[in-house]
This record gives structure tokens, C-alpha cells and sequence, in this order.
């Protein structure tokens, strides 16, 4: 059994008067109802806390020990009391956030400063993953939230919805100049270029109103990730679909353009991903909320 507060105040009293009377006054107690405390905590302990004769009280080498562990406890107590009340505002925090490489570099790396200014109690670190990867890893604790575009299936897992993510079918200018992709029947004569075997960017356009189902491409290449899908494509290597918010400026300066511009790709959400046993999810939502003050990029 943890020793009673009650019992730890009447224990620091003694220590500060030696005492028993006068430290039974400043608790509001009789010495005897005083020293009843004192010997129940002795019992807690199992050791003698006081010397005591009819001329002094003194200190044991236990309790000497202890006052200062008694001393932090009470001081403790009183900070639940005040946070309790709001006094002490919020309290510091450290938060692991999780994304793919590309958002975390372009987006939110450069608004990790904005997000210091608005949260100065939280400490934020970054976790670079990808996929399923940061949906297992906030599952796991491993971090704390995580921004992905995933679906969630996983019933422990919550999230908040942030920026609209799009995507568009592109390839490198001057390779679609040399060999054109206008229709279904010329995409066997180009190399798509996807994260992994089930193409799943590919799926954005492919699922889309308009979207062809049965293309068949000379070769499939598997890069991973997006950074790296990008920097084929803008070799001359492939085509892909990508995010709009990376490769705009690309399409901007003409290095890429749209592959059958008539089929909008279907569009999907950013999510802060986080436990939905997380007892923190005000503060979630409140970061979210900030984060959607600033645009992709």
C-alpha cells in the first residue's frame, strides 16, 4: 500500500519542527492523532523514521532518507492539483510523426517551424516511412501519428482528414513528342513506372470515369517510391501517375505533360493517423487544424 499524503505532510512537519506538538499544530492535528500517522507510515515503510525520547525527537538514518522523496511527493501532489485546474498549462510533450519521404521533405519539414510557434510545448520528431509501414508503426506505439494517404481497415487505428491529394498521368515532354501516348492501343509502346507490383498509383487513373482497364504496357517498373519514380520518368524512362502538388512545377516548365488529359484521375485525402485509444486526440485535432493552413507542396 503507497503511503497516505496526509500521512507524508504530517511526516515532513516532524522532520521540520522535531517536534510533535508543534508539527501537530501546523497540520491541524492532536500530537496524538499525529503521532497515530507517523507510526502508520513506519508500518508502510517497514523502518523507524524518528528517535524519540522525552527531551528530543530526531531524525532516523530512514528517515533522513526519505524526506526528500516525501517533500518531492507532496510538491508533486500539488502540481496534479494546479494542472488539474488549468493553472499550469499544457503540458510538454514529445511527437513522433510519420511520413513518406516526399511529403515529409516538401511539405512537412518546412512547415515544422510554423507548427514549433503554434505548439511551443511540443517537442515534434519525424519518422520517414511509407505505406503500411507508418500505419503499423502507430499501431504498434512505435510513433505516435503518422499523415498518409492509406485507407484504414484496422479498427484501432483513427484519423482526421487533411489537404486533397490528386494525381495525374504524366510523362516526359520530349519523350511523348518521340513516341506519342494518345490511346489505349500506344501504351504497349511505353514502360509504366509505379511504386510495386499492384501499381497502385496507376489504379488512381485506371479506376478513374474515362480510365482504361486493359492496358498493356511494354514493362512495368517497381521504383518504391515516389521521389524515385520522378526521377525516371523525368529521364525519358517511363510514364507514371504521380501527386499533382509534385510534379507542378515540373508541368509548369513544360518538362512533363499530361497523358490523355480527358481522364481526370480520382483523388484521394491526406489522413493524421493515430490510435483511436489515443487519449490525445484533441490535440490532434488541433495540429491538424494548423496543418491545413498550409497548402501542399
Amino acid at each position: 500500500m503507497l503511503p497516505s499524503l496526509d500521512g507524508l505532510k504530517c511526516f515532513c512537519e516532524a522532520a521540520r519542527f522535531l517536534n510533535f506538538r508543534a508539527a501537530a499544530r501546523a497540520v491541524n492535528l492532536t500530537p496524538a492523532a499525529l503521532g497515530q500517522r507517523i507510526k502508520q507510515l513506519e508500518e508502510q515503510v517497514g523502518e523507524k523514521l524518528f528517535h524519540r525520547t522525552t527531551r528530543s525527537v530526531v531524525l532516523t538514518e530512514s528517515g533522513l532518507a526519505l524526506v526528500p522523496y516525501a517533500q518531492r511527493a507532496l510538491r508533486a501532489a500539488e502540481d496534479c492539483l494546479w494542472a488539474g485546474q488549468g493553472e499550469l498549462g499544457p503540458t510538454p510533450m514529445e511527437l513522433v510523426l510519420g511520413s513518406r519521404h516526399e511529403l515529409g521533405i516538401s511539405w512537412l519539414v518546412p512547415i515544422l517551424p510554423h507548427l514549433r510557434v503554434a505548439y511551443p510545448t511540443v517537442t515534434f520528431h519525424l519518422y520517414i516511412g511509407s505505406g503500411s509501414d507508418l500505419t503499423n508503426r502507430v499501431r504498434s506505439l512505435d510513433i505516435d501519428c503518422a499523415i498518409a494517404s492509406s485507407r484504414l481497415t484496422d479498427p484501432k487505428l483513427d484519423s482526421i482528414r487533411l489537404h486533397q491529394e490528386e494525381y495525374v498521368f504524366v510523362g516526359e515532354t520530349e519523350l511523348l513528342k518521340k513516341n506519342p501516348f494518345k490511346s489505349a492501343e500506344q501504351s504497349s509502346n511505353h514502360t509504366i513506372v509505379d511504386t510495386t507490383e499492384a501499381m497502385p498509383l496507376f489504379r488512381y487513373w485506371r479506376n478513374a470515369p474515362g480510365g482504361v482497364d486493359s492496358m498493356q504496357f511494354k514493362e512495368v517498373l517497381r521504383m518504391g517510391t515516389i521521389a524515385a519514380i520522378l526521377q525516371l520518368v523525368l529521364r525519358g524512362d517511363g510514364v507514371a501517375v504521380l501527386p499533382l502538388y509534385y510534379v507542378e512545377d515540373e508541368l509548369k516548365q513544360g518538362r512533363l505533360k499530361k497523358i490523355m488529359p480527358s481522364v481526370k484521375p480520382l483523388s484521394d485525402y491526406f489522413r493524421l493517423i493515430f490510435r483511436g485509444d489515443d487519449p490525445r486526440r484533441s490535440i490532434y485535432e488541433s495540429i491538424a487544424k494548423s496543418m491545413l493552413e498550409h497548402p501542399l507542396q
